[in-house]
């Protein structure tokens, strides 16, 4: 990763606070972190769609209080169907959302407190340190990226086997001490995977704290191979966006395109698509 071209591709109308995104024939799924519902634009004829993945009516669709939301932070390929997953930042930020691309529905839906619980305690971080951003499956496993933005920094990476993710799984955990922004650590904020590498976003928020929001001071972008968990490469792409989704857009025989998505922290219903070109 020694050279590479971000640039604003689109922007959306319709859904703020993108938290989260996916690739897919044509059209590209998003999550919000305070919205119950997942968003499917359409890139041909320029539609959103909306999808509730909570069936809770005391919740409106968009900008859900805080205290009350969610807070969908991370997205990811499950077979056909996506998995949709809440930080763990709070007691009811706990759930996983199981949704079918097919027949645009939500299928499944998991508390995952006690896995939640177990990450915590096996990695010793403190529940208000707690933060899941990023998640992953590889078809056998499943890696999530905890974000260090708490009071102790703590960067990691769970992997988690077994028959589920509700009672019967086992946790590896892998720390990291990801480089700094203008003196301020980053901290993971999406992942993928391509092949036998993971990809990730991080960013510098001057915050020490999981809930509120501080300064941002930047982006960057690394890898980690899931062979040996080490981290491959890191490189800062901007020194003032948040950007918190990530998703492979065009595998080139020279160069990886993703796309990426920014949290403003706002409730401004828009939401800028970036597009980030890497060279091999």
């Amino acid at each position: 990763m020694q050279k590479f071209q971000l640039e604003l591709l689109f922007q959306i109308i319709g859904i703020g606070s993108a938290s989260g995104l996916f690739f897919k024939n044509e059209s590209l799924f998003l999550i919000s972190d305070n919205s119950k519902a997942l968003y499917e634009y359409h890139l041909t004829d320029k539609k959103l769609d909306s999808h509730i993945l909570l069936e809770n009516p005391e919740l409106p669709q968009e900008n859900i209080p805080k205290k009350l939301k969610p807070d969908f932070e991370s997205i990811t390929p499950f077979g056909e169907d996506l998995c949709v997953f809440g930080s763990g930042s709070t007691e009811n930020r706990n759930q996983m959302v199981q949704f079918n691309t097919y027949n645009k529905k939500a299928i499944k839906t998991l508390d995952l407190t006690d896995l939640y619980l177990s990450m915590q305690y096996f990695a010793e971080i403190k529940p208000e340190d707690f933060n899941i951003e990023g998640s992953v499956f590889d078809g056998q496993n499943w890696y999530f990226f905890q974000r260090g933005n708490g009071e102790n920094g703590q960067n990691g990476v769970f992997t988690v086997s077994g028959e589920n993710l509700e009672n019967e799984f086992s946790i590896v955990y892998n720390s990291y001490k990801l480089p700094k922004i203008k003196g301020v650590r980053t901290s993971f904020t999406d992942a993928i995977l391509l092949d036998e590498t993971l990809y990730f976003l991080a960013t510098a928020e001057n915050s020490k704290s999981t809930y509120e929001d501080g300064e941002v001071l930047g982006s960057i972008i690394g890898s980690i191979d899931t062979k040996t968990m080490k981290l491959k490469s890191k490189q800062t792409i901007s020194n003032k966006h948040k950007f918190e989704g990530l998703t492979l857009y065009k595998n080139n025989q020279d160069s990886l395109e993703f796309l990426l998505c920014e949290d403003k922290d706002s409730d401004v219903q828009q939401s800028d698509i970036y597009k980030l070109t890497l060279k091999k």
